[in-house]
């Protein structure tokens, strides 16, 4: 079940309202691939995972043209890819990644999440072997292709298992495998409906409804924040 929370999650956010945080997180990220590895997505395989991801959100094409051009802007940002690490109420465990221009103005807000919670931040370090850093493909069963077919051919990629969760399928495997399991799902033709580099918590916990009201409060004001790319917990 914890594996794939974070997927069903933001499937029950509205629609209109997870577009409105979305868009703006998937261009930094297509503008921080391009700024990185250049603006060509077939030898900039960042920028073609961040391309398909905002793709698969049905982000309009001019969105992602734009973002592609103002990595080569005189004017562009220089982000800053960062981490921070935290407790929030009734001893979640949160692991925030972020991309920001301002790490001041970001790790004040995030400091201020925790707090305004009830809970706070903690050096970062203190909790990243609670997670497993795994690199995450998410797709449908292609017609004519069974699981065991699939599994054979990624595990030479460095697949470690694939989950079923309502018809959509999850395929897991170290964070290093990332560019060798994606080149190869291109090479059996499976189309990809989001790929990422998750954290993934060693030891899911699980909390009762009223627990995870407040718990829901806090990350919904996390993940609204327009520097937090994503936000990954211990929840089972």
């Amino acid at each position: 079940m914890g594996r794939a929370f974070e997927y069903r999650r933001a499937a029950k956010e509205k629609r209109w309202d997870k577009m409105s945080r979305v868009f703006p997180k998937l261009s930094k990220k297509i503008t921080i691939a391009a700024k990185e590895g250049g603006p060509e997505a077939d030898l900039n395989p960042a920028l073609r995972t961040a391309i398909m991801n905002a793709k698969a959100q049905n982000m309009p094409k001019t969105n992602i043209d734009a973002a592609i051009k103002r990595a080569a802007g005189k004017d562009a940002a220089a982000y800053i890819e960062t981490t921070y690490e935290g407790k929030g109420p009734h001893g979640v465990l949160v692991f925030v990644e972020a991309a920001t221009d301002n790490t001041t103005r970001t790790v004040a807000n995030v400091k201020s999440y925790f707090n305004k919670a009830g809970g706070g931040q903690v050096p970062n370090g203190s909790l990243e072997f609670m997670f497993s850093r795994k690199a995450v493909f998410e797709f449908e069963m292609p017609e004519g292709m069974e699981l065991e077919e699939i599994e054979l051919e990624l595990i030479d990629s460095g697949l470690d298992e694939i989950e079923e969760n309502e018809g959509t399928y999850y395929a897991y495997g170290e964070y290093t495998s990332f560019s060798d399991m994606a080149h190869k799902f291109e090479e059996l033709n499976i189309d990809v409906k989001k790929a990422e580099l998750q954290r993934i918590p060693t030891t899911p916990v699980e909390f009762t409804e009223e627990q995870m009201e407040e718990i829901e409060k806090m990350l919904d004001r996390m993940e609204e924040d327009e520097d937090v790319q994503a936000v990954y917990t211990n929840i089972a």
